[in-house]
């Protein structure tokens, strides 16, 4: 089994990721997040918000609405040119983009070479809806990208806020695109999630560079902080002909995953072309005016754009080891679902079950904590270990004399015995001194 295999299965069996519409024999590119896969993503999107938002004093928050008005998309190119040339098998009419030279081999190999294919044709990757309750109903679009939201509320933000270039608008939100081979579990699916920063900068050559330099840094040291191996993370420029026409300057970061190095979030110098496209088709200025000196222009912007699922998946193919027999997740403490799990040492002792369930529920309001009495005590801590719990709280009998707990490390197994009046502030403690 391989490593991807190994991920895949440990998602399902431990409730982190599910195929989507599963009684019904799944829906390809589509995947549900059960109860431990919803408080790792949110984790994630929590932690990327509070550095975007809380700890920074030049960027606004925003959730703009997943169907806008259709001219959005055809004033940024989506409606028109938002499509990716395609070939079709003709014996099994699988279809791929005819830029994916290796996925075509790959399939005439598991055909014998026996594969036939049409020329390339294009396809639309905006998925369409219709809107009324009568005919005609009017045609629109499920957003391509949360980018357009940002550059439609511009003038909104600049006018209800105090924001100064240079400012920043983040949002975090769906998104989806007619991907017509969705591939490599949740990192290329129909319905995906964007953690995005626009950031205006005054139209200067120099200052924009700087802060693309910035930005770049800011976002490869919040993965690295958040425990993503170092070495497994570069920076990959596009190639000029590869590069949206708008853009100035284009990186990728990206991760050296078990099918190759994938990219997972964007840096990218946009120019003014979107603010530009939206006040030319809406007819709306969208200029941002200097109060101090009266100076009047159109921002340039730097956008950094993070696929949630896709940091999803890596921080857990990252996470993931085997010591043996035993399985770890050894997530950032920040991003593990449970904080702590709480266990009595024996599940038919009373005493020992009535002093644990104190102990969780006196916990539960401060952390996120986990419960466990099944099995023995060796298999909690292998089960806690597998879905990447940093500390485990386990009520013995000593407990019922001294009021002390035994708490396990998840990465190092080292025990210590700690009151458990001062349960809340050695994880409290524990969590504060952990470097972001």
């Amino acid at each position: 089994m391989d490593l991807m295999e190994k991920i895949t299965a440990l998602c399902k069996r431990r409730g982190f990721v599910y195929p989507g519409s599963e009684i019904y024999g799944g829906f390809a590119g589509f995947w549900d997040y059960g109860p431990l896969g919803v408080e790792l993503k949110n984790n994630i999107k929590r932690l990327w918000w509070k550095s975007m938002i809380y700890e920074r004093d030049d960027v606004a928050g925003i959730d703009a609405a997943i169907i806008m008005n259709p001219k959005v998309w055809e004033a940024s190119g989506h409606a028109a040119s938002f499509t990716d040339p395609l070939v079709e098998c003709k014996i099994c009419h699988k279809r791929f983009r005819s830029d994916e030279k290796e996925a075509i081999e790959e399939h005439d190999k598991e055909h014998n070479g026996r594969g036939d294919w049409t020329e390339p044709k294009t396809f639309n990757l905006l998925t369409e809806v219709y809107l009324g309750t009568t005919e005609p109903k009017q045609k629109a679009y499920l957003r391509g990208e949360i980018t357009q939201g940002v550059f439609v509320n511009f003038k909104n933000v600049v006018d209800s806020t105090r924001v100064k270039i240079p400012f920043g608008i983040a949002q975090i939100g769906k998104a989806f695109r007619n991907e017509i081979t969705p591939s490599n579990f949740t990192f290329r699916t129909l319905e995906f999630e964007q953690m995005e920063l626009e950031y205006f900068v005054r139209p200067d050559e120099k200052e924009s560079k700087d802060w693309f330099e910035y930005w770049k840094k800011q976002r490869i040291d919040w993965y690295i902080n958040f425990g993503m191996d170092k070495s497994k993370l570069r920076f990959r420029e596009h190639e000029p002909e590869k590069r949206a026409h708008y853009a100035r300057f284009a990186e990728d970061i990206e991760y050296d995953s078990p099918f190759g190095w994938a990219e997972f979030e964007g840096i990218h110098h946009r120019g003014d072309w979107d603010l530009s496209q939206q006040a030319k088709y809406s007819g709306r200025d969208l200029s941002y005016q200097d109060e101090a000196t009266g100076e009047k222009f159109i921002p340039w912007v730097i956008e950094t754009s993070g696929g949630v699922d896709r940091t999803t998946l890596f921080f857990l193919i990252n996470a993931f080891c085997e010591e043996g027999e035993r399985i770890i997740l050894k997530l950032h403490p920040r991003l593990a679902p449970y904080k702590a799990a709480v266990f009595p040492l024996l599940a038919n002792k009373p005493e020992l079950i009535s002093l644990a369930q104190k102990v969780y529920r006196d916990l539960k309001p401060h952390i996120v904590v986990g419960w466990d009495d099944r099995g023995n005590i060796g298999k909690r801590y292998y089960a806690q270990d597998e879905i990447g719990t940093p500390w485990c709280v386990t009520v013995d009998f000593q407990s019922l004399k001294d009021k002390t707990v035994t708490v396990r490390d998840r990465d190092t197994t080292k025990q210590e015995r700690v009151g458990i009046d001062k349960l809340e502030e050695y994880f409290n403690n524990k969590l504060t001194n952990l470097s972001e």
